[in-house]
């Protein structure tokens, strides 16, 4: 069972971790990021699942709750608690120092935040990788394209015109490149988030220097994050591969 930990006051500030069985060796800690354009109408009940596939697979597994936009997240909110979040992974101690490496997995605008994550400043708990699961890795293309009625836009509060620093200090494809290993995962069937935003972000990446892989799976949005799918066994091995390139 998970187990609840929180990182703020707020009642959207907490995370749930999921071990593996006592004696089974640790592997790494996962740090699940959900996804749903940003919305409160979605939680961290989305992780759920993959928290607890990857737990009996050995890895570590926070599933991260944090503010979203209508629950009083946003800009700047909602990138403190992702912050603030993955560097509660220091203060558990059922993690005991929390065993690396530390990969964050995150899905749709979980992936946004994931990659974002993987280039703040100066944290307590650094990544050492991202895998993003069809992440809105380009928020200005996600914004031109009116992705899910505006979701970007409503998101940081305003249109990137009005506020061009915010959109930049928010957006992934213009904070490359990161220190650490970007592996872009995006569903052969996904018609949700657009393919060409992880294009995007991984030829940013690296032509500035980064290292940044776009790889296809199988499925469409929703089946790399259904645990016993293909999808989600594509979405296993670049745990592993990531994990790999690590060590």
């Amino acid at each position: 069972m998970p187990q609840r930990f929180t990182y703020g006051s707020h009642a959207e500030q907490f995370g749930e971790l999921t071990l593996p069985q006592k004696g089974q060796p640790l592997r790494g800690t996962v740090v699940v990021i959900h996804g749903g354009y940003w919305r409160s109408t979605y939680s961290l009940e989305l992780g759920r699942p993959l928290a607890a596939d990857l737990a009996g697979r050995g890895w570590a597994a926070v599933n991260l709750e944090y503010r979203r936009a209508g629950n009083g997240g946003g800009w700047p909110q909602t990138f403190e608690d992702i912050s603030a979040g993955i560097d509660a992974l220091a203060d558990l101690p059922e993690l005991a120092g929390f065993p690396v490496p530390v990969i964050a997995l995150g899905h749709s605008a979980g992936g946004h935040l994931a990659v974002w994550a993987a280039g703040r400043k100066a944290p307590r708990v650094p990544l050492d990788a991202v895998v993003s699961q069809s992440g809105v890795l380009d928020l200005g293309r996600a914004h031109e394209l009116g992705l899910s009625s505006g979701a970007a836009e409503n998101f940081l509060g305003t249109a990137p015109e009005n506020d061009p620093e915010r959109w930049r200090e928010a957006d992934p494809v213009r904070m490359v490149p990161v220190p650490v290993p970007i592996f872009a995962l995006h569903g052969a069937q996904d018609i949700t988030v657009p393919l060409e935003l992880a294009e995007n972000y991984v030829k940013a990446a690296e032509a500035a220097g980064g290292t940044a892989e776009l790889r296809l799976i199988p499925g469409d949005h929703f089946e790399m994050i259904t645990p016993g799918t293909p999808g989600w066994a594509g979405v296993l091995r670049t745990l592993e591969d990531a994990a790999a390139k690590t060590a």
